[in-house]
């Protein structure tokens, strides 16, 4: 099971790098969101995956009585997904509002800011 959570991730990842390195707006969110999955799976394969127990100690022991459940990557999961979809919402709203401002979705043709008579930029120095 492990192999093929290790597989799974490494396919995220690269899934999520291919979208990233893309010029549609709408592809880099998605490889944003993807990757954040996959470093979320990440984490928990580090977890140690297997069966455990909630850590709950019940009454009376010092000690819960079997193998528990690690809950640190569970939290830190948690933690994630709340963060990454903030940031998800944050960057659609801002691609929809550059996407009105400027009327385009591909960032070759978003170059408001440089102005099309500027001189280049020298290649070498």
């Amino acid at each position: 099971m492990t192999v093929v959570l290790a597989v799974l991730v490494g396919l995220f990842i690269a899934v999520a790098i291919y979208f990233l390195l893309s010029r549609s707006l709408i592809r880099m969110l998605l490889g944003l969101v993807i990757l954040g999955n996959g470093i979320n799976l990440l984490i928990f394969s580090a977890g140690r995956l297997g069966a455990g127990a909630p850590p709950i100690v019940p009454r009376g022991l010092e000690q819960p009585a079997g193998p528990i459940a690690n809950p640190l990557p569970q939290a830190l999961i948690l933690t994630a997904i709340v963060i990454g979809f903030a940031m998800f919402s944050f960057l659609l709203v801002l691609a929809f509002r550059a996407y009105q401002a400027m009327d385009a979705e591909n960032t070759d043709t978003m170059r408001l800011a440089e102005p099309e008579d500027a001189p280049r930029p020298p290649l070498s120095y």
